[in-house]
């Protein structure tokens, strides 16, 4: 058999870069903006944590994929082997971190509304007996294998060319019943716009998908919008009307640095609209190389400090960039930190550090199962139930306030 020319990772960022070109997109920000130390920097960080897995105040915290978080005292598993809550005291449950399923360019359209037997995640973790090494110590990410690796990478690809059948399952009746089985009450959704020439009107797609869904009460919309977008101001205007909260701002896959002088305008016009910024925020570790320019951490801090008043939410608190997202939340009253993928130890630090009450609960469903990071709240917050009930209820409704008040008072 023939070589080929390209392989999955190859080919994928080939046609996102090809997109870009035909957009006159440039493939990097400037070799200026990623230096060896940013390199050695993201590498020290995932040495470093690996290294100290397990080593904490929670000990080891190793489970064979999701079904294995039945061993925490927090879920069973019912007669289908599907996780469930057993906490009895919650507050009402927001995920200020979800997507449904994405499709771009020629890819199909997604039937949102379809209820399918199971969702196969990104990281699909119960799709074998025994499933994933899922550790709750590390950034989440790092339970990938690289044959899961591989299956990211061409649903992904083929969420832009024939159609991913992951995505195909990730939609509101399966994200409502998993939310139903481990106690969320409402999900904010985050459409990403690439910036691509057809194909790339997500926002409106799932705004009107929630509309006839019957569950509107259990979703908080986002939108979003691209600064090469001649017309990104009126869409933005009309997503407001509809209904929107926030705004999502993907850097890698966008291509655009958050400090980018286009991207000022947009923030200019949610501070006038009233609704909150939420980033993908720095690196994860397993995008390509070519994408990690724009999520320096560094890109972050001018958005921030150039617009006091507009509610900024770091997704991921920052991934494995962390430690610099929470010199910005210290400095910045206005940024909240949202926490999927942080592991138990590095989320006790953020209470530390930052404070519950600046934290968001998010899952970043369906890369990941609700309850991975539902668990780790539950484990840091054991006699604190105060920090509980912030992270996982109070904060959200703060944020979403605070913003509205804002534009109102402006």
């Amino acid at each position: 058999m023939p070589t080929p020319l390209l392989n999955r990772r190859q080919f994928t960022r080939l046609l996102l870069a090809t997109a870009g070109a035909a957009l006159g997109i440039p493939s990097c920000t400037s070799s200026a903006d990623y230096s060896t130390d940013d390199r050695d920097a993201l590498a020290r960080q995932m040495r470093e944590e690996a290294a100290a897995s397990g080593h904490g105040r929670f000990g080891a915290l190793r489970f064979r994929g999701y079904r294995g978080l039945a061993e925490l005292p927090y879920f069973d598993l019912d007669e289908n082997g599907l996780l469930r809550l057993r906490v009895d005291g919650l507050p009402p449950v927001i995920d200020f971190h979800a997507h449904l399923g994405m499709n771009f360019l020629f890819a199909p359209d997604i039937d949102l509304l379809r209820r399918t037997p199971r969702t196969q995640y990104f990281l699909d973790c119960d799709r074998d007996t025994p499933g994933c090494d899922l550790d709750l110590d590390v950034y989440i990410n790092t339970a990938f294998t690289e044959a899961m690796h591989g299956d990211m990478l061409r649903e992904a690809r083929n969420q832009l060319l024939l159609g991913s059948t992951a995505a195909a399952t990730h939609t509101i009746p399966n994200l409502v019943a998993e939310m139903d089985a481990v106690g969320v009450a409402q999900v904010a959704l985050l459409p990403i716009a690439l910036g691509l020439p057809f194909g790339d009107n997500l926002t409106d797609r799932w705004l009107d998908a929630i509309a006839q869904s019957g569950a509107a009460a259990r979703v908080i919309p986002f939108a979003s919008v691209h600064p090469r977008d001649g017309q990104w101001r009126e869409r933005l205007r009309g997503y407001a009307r509809r209904g929107v909260r926030g705004l999502k701002v993907h850097p890698e896959m966008q291509r655009v640095a958050p400090d980018d002088p286009r991207m000022m305008d947009v923030y200019s016009e949610c501070e006038r609209l009233g609704l909150v910024v939420i980033f993908h925020g720095g690196r994860s570790g397993i995008e390509p190389e070519f994408m990690r320019p724009y999520a320096v951490m560094r890109r972050y801090a001018g958005a921030v400090a150039a617009f006091p008043r507009v509610q900024f939410v770091l997704g991921h608190a920052g991934a494995r960039d962390v430690a610099e997202a929470i010199r910005i939340a210290e400095q910045h009253p206005q940024v909240w930190l949202e926490i999927t993928g942080q592991g138990v130890t590095q989320l006790d630090g953020l209470i530390e550090r930052v404070g519950a009450n600046r934290l968001l609960f998010g899952s970043d469903w369906p890369f990941y199962h609700l309850a991975a990071t539902l668990a780790k709240v539950f484990l840091v917050t054991e006699g604190r139930p105060d920090a509980r009930t912030a992270i996982l209820h109070d904060n959200a409704e703060r944020v979403l306030a605070t913003a509205h008040a804002m534009a109102q008072a402006s």
